[in-house]
């Protein structure tokens, strides 16, 4: 039976076998010279004290000392073995987990926008490069110790076996007992990072309603659940946590006595007495050391599933052949377009060509499906059904690092990045002046950008929120056209314009009509529909309407006439009933 296919995230940690293995043969001589101690002070006890030598004393010490700095160095060594292992998980992984964020808040619209693989992509690093790790390396080992305990005497090998047994025993217990708390807080804690994050989105609209006390409570709520459960699952913990480590002093204490007694029938010597006790402490050491990190693992294996279950569910892209630059050739074949997330179809049974150098204003009314068309036809949502091709390959499955310089996109909400003007208008690629400049003349916001406090090197910060609106979305009209673009995409590009933004934008459509660019203008404002040459008309996911404007707008007209005849005329049904 063939075994199952090995995820992305399990790929990279075998990739990383290595290092492990590493650290694992580090960690048998650490721990063979962690047997130093307990073998110093047998002789110290045995040949020391009872011959009275110096200069014995003097050769096991400096024997003694070599043992323990070389002991220090295969530690220190081990440390950064597992650092660097945990460095170049993160550098496998991190662009990987970068890209399938972007996928997810791609295909949610926004709503899934989260850092949260990245952080659990941190946490789990910094698991694997602490020094909790070294118990469940230093574990195998205790065997060793019981070893060498059993033939200093049965009974401490007795003593020793029993003490593992118990805590260990411990130490499942306090798995038992704190896995789902700890678990249910990192969800819980989770969910309420996610809330104040999409909360300060919206700061404006909070701090300007008053809506800030019912915002806070309602947070308050979800972190006081998660407090509440990290409380009881630490405290439980803590529990286990102080009871191993007394347990664990008081049963090496107890040795002592053991060996005193078997001391006094000189059935050992005194210095095996001494020995037997340090070498019990070091045997459980790595018990006492699990349990105190346990919350460590929790989470580390938590953000393990989590990584992991998204690794699965957005798969790495295949690459694909280069394809030449877009000529803006559109072809829709009854498709249907569902938002990602939604069962709701917004777009169906869309057929139409749209040949290059089109200029095509799309309308309807709100909800009519727009938004989501071209959405489609971008290939930033997959059709349902159907299929939406562009220059004859099917969208959704072009690559966007090919195809993305030859597209310009104004969505309806601009959003600008943390960067210069230039940066943002040449897409945070090599910033070529010239064409940022013809980029910002086209638009019309050249003279605009001059003004500001570093002209074209003037940082807009996050979101760009030290712009207006209209002078975000002539940045964002800019950033669309630059470098000449064969397919231009405008959603409501005039919404937050001035009467000189409308005349910006109105000669860029020519322009890019003299260009043979294909455009596509979704707009609810008639003057702007002279300039197209095609009309869409679109209502309730449907295009009822295609073709040259003047007859689109004819048909529009003459279902307004309809209208106003059904309601002189109640028995009449009107033919064309679409409009804006």
């Amino acid at each position: 039976m063939d075994s199952e296919p090995k995820t992305d995230l399990q790929k990279t940690l075998e990739a990383c076998k290595s290092s492990f293995v590493s650290a694992g043969v580090f960690s048998l001589f650490v721990n063979f010279l962690m047997l130093a101690p307990a073998f110093y002070m047998l002789q110290i006890y045995d040949r020391v004290v009872a011959s009275g030598s110096v200069s014995t004393l003097i050769v096991l010490t400096m024997i003694f000392l070599m043992l323990m700095a070389t002991m220090g160095s295969l530690e220190w060594v081990r440390s950064r073995i597992l650092v660097r292992q945990g460095t170049k998980i993160d550098t496998l992984l991190s662009g990987r987990l970068f890209n399938a964020g972007f996928k997810q808040a791609l295909f949610s619209g926004g709503g899934a926008a989260s850092s949260q693989p990245l952080n659990d992509l941190a946490g789990l690093r910094q698991f694997l490069s602490s020094n909790g790790l070294f118990a469940f390396f230093d574990s195998p080992w205790i065997p060793i110790y019981l070893l060498v305990m059993y033939f200093f005497h049965p009974l401490f090998g007795l003593v020793g076996l029993v003490s593992v047994i118990v805590l260990s025993l411990m130490a499942i217990a306090n798995e038992r007992a704190t896995r789902g708390l700890f678990n249910r807080s990192n969800r819980e804690q989770m969910v309420a990072g996610n809330y104040v994050t999409t909360n300060l989105r919206n700061a404006e609209v909070i701090e300007s309603m008053g809506m800030l006390g019912a915002i806070r409570d309602r947070w308050a709520v979800k972190n006081n659940n998660v407090l509440y459960l990290q409380g009881l699952a630490n405290d439980k913990q803590g529990m286990f946590a102080a009871i191993s480590k007394s347990l664990r002093i008081t049963i090496q204490s107890l040795t002592l006595g053991l060996g005193a007694y078997l001391a006094i029938n000189e059935e050992i010597s005194p210095g095996l007495m001494i020995a037997g006790s340090i070498l019990l402490g070091r045997a459980l050491a790595p018990i006492d050391q699990m349990i105190g990190a346990w919350k460590g693992f929790v989470t580390a294996r938590t953000q393990y599933a989590r990584l992991d279950e998204v690794l699965q569910k957005t798969p790495e892209d295949a690459e694909r052949m280069a394809l030449p630059a877009l000529s803006g050739d559109i072809v829709a074949d009854r498709a249907m377009i569902t938002p990602p997330g939604s069962k709701i179809v917004a777009v169906q049974n869309a057929s139409f060509h749209i040949v290059p150098g089109d200029v095509v204003g799309i309308i309807g009314p709100s909800a009519a499906g727009k938004s989501s068309l071209v959405r489609g036809m971008l290939g930033i949502w997959p059709t349902a059904g159907g299929v939406i091709r562009l220059d004859g390959a099917e969208a959704f499955t072009i690559d966007r690092e090919e195809v993305g310089p030859s597209l310009g996109y104004l969505p309806q909400d601009i959003e600008l990045f943390d960067g210069t003007v230039s940066e943002n208008i040449a897409r945070f690629g090599d910033v070529d002046a010239e064409k940022v400049v013809a980029a910002a003349k086209q638009a019309g916001v050249h003279e605009m950008i001059l003004h500001l406090s570093n002209g074209y090197d003037t940082v807009i910060g996050i979101g760009g929120s030290v712009l207006s609106g209209g002078q975000r979305q002539r940045l964002g009209l800019a950033r669309a056209l630059y470098g000449e673009p064969s397919l231009v995409v405008l959603d409501e590009p005039n919404s937050n314009l001035d009467e000189a933004g409308e005349s910006a934008l109105a000669q860029a459509l020519v322009v890019l009509k003299q260009r043979n660019c294909t455009t596509l203008v979704i707009t609810h404002r008639i003057n702007i529909l002279s300039r197209v040459d095609k009309l869409m008309l679109m209502k309730d996911g449907v295009v009822v309407g295609f073709g040259p404007r003047d007859e689109i707008m004819a048909q529009m007209q003459a279902s307004q006439t309809s209208k106003q005849v059904a309601v002189a005329n109640p028995g009449v049904t009107p033919v064309f009933s679409e409009g804006l």
